[in-house]
């Protein structure tokens, strides 16, 4: 479950947290950084076991309301929620329980927010359909958990308050945990009964040496990197530069140089994405035709050989006339390295 574009967010936040604390210990920062990777596969049991609490809590309305219909001699409620074939197989699903069971995760503390989801759900427009048809196939069933996960839990700040309440490592994790989660549901096949397979924590264990790999390359070769981006800078003053800037261009030359196998433009791409995020506006843009400069300058260097593919180049012809005497530079710095 855990992949690269998540990883590539916990070395943004763990180097820059390194940098920050100032004591310099590596291997302690190493140990954070796969503890708080973790601390995403934890994220993405606990938000499979809500749909199983949501679904406790509409069997505890359920029978008020069914002990209720009979006092007062009317219709009974229906069953079909609390019901649903979907739920049930997770409910029994083995390595969800014993996952919950060994790190003690519970909504029971959270019973509020679950019931105000409770209402949510009882109130939209998909459950009232999906009570009143006569479709009671697996398919309908696991069909309206995907629609209330998207509809009412994937963007619900309510719940984000109550999670980042639950551990400061789920502030940013929920947004890609989500789109698990809505996979996992797709995933579910009424065949594999209680064995079907969760998402491992990670594919292989080549994307775990893969966090450790690039974590320690960005920190143990930090002044070679900031050699480079000082030296493609030479139309601004590097020591004004964003200090987030600095610390996405670092990880991002890290992963051009330590893996042979990961094209420059799905580099390039991502530390551009994740600068949108964590730095400034202006960020994404400027670290485009950084990124783009060091990687032809590595490549006409010898030290990468990867293909470089025309990347589209901003409107502006300032912005070009820039990157252009950016590179020109670049390369006049470096002809004796």
């Amino acid at each position: 479950m855990i992949n690269r574009e998540l990883i590539r967010v916990k070395i943004v936040q763990l180097t820059y947290a390194y940098y920050q604390n100032g004591d310099g210990n590596i291997d302690k920062a190493e140990k954070e950084l796969l503890f708080s990777l973790s601390k995403a596969y934890d994220l993405y049991n606990y938000l499979l076991e809500l749909i199983v609490a949501i679904t406790n809590e509409e069997r505890h309305r359920v029978a008020i309301a069914k002990q209720r219909a009979e006092r007062e001699g009317t219709e009974a409620p229906s069953e079909k929620f609390i019901n649903n074939k979907f739920v049930l197989q997770l409910e029994g699903n083995k390595q969800l329980t014993s996952f919950l069971e060994d790190k003690k995760l519970t909504w029971d503390n959270d019973i509020e927010a679950v019931r105000k989801l409770c209402d949510q759900i009882e109130q939209s427009a998909f459950y009232k359909d999906y009570i009143a048809s006569d479709d009671d196939s697996y398919d309908a069933d696991r069909e309206l958990w995907r629609k209330i996960y998207r509809t009412l839990i994937q963007e619900n700040t309510d719940l984000d308050a109550v999670l980042e309440d639950k551990s400061l490592y789920w502030n940013d994790d929920k947004e890609i945990v989500d789109t698990f989660v809505i996979k996992t549901i797709k995933r579910f096949d009424p065949a594999n009964g209680a064995d079907q397979e969760m998402l491992p924590e990670y594919k292989d264990e080549e994307d775990r040496d893969f966090a450790v790999k690039l974590f320690r390359a960005t920190i143990l070769n930090a002044d070679t990197y900031q050699h480079y981006m000082s030296d493609a800078s030479r139309n601004w003053d590097f020591s004004r530069l964003a200090y987030m800037d600095v610390i996405i261009m670092q990880i991002a030359i890290a992963e051009m140089i330590n893996f042979p196998n990961i094209p420059v433009n799905v580099t390039i791409n991502e530390y551009v994405e994740l600068a949108k995020l964590y730095s400034t506006p202006k960020s994404g843009r400027f670290i485009n035709g950084m990124l783009d400069s060091i990687a032809r300058y590595l490549n006409d260097t010898g030290k990468i050989f990867k293909p470089m593919a025309q990347r589209q180049q901003p409107n502006y012809r300032e912005g070009n006339d820039v990157r252009d005497n950016n590179r020109r530079n670049f390369k006049n710095n470096n002809k004796e390295e």
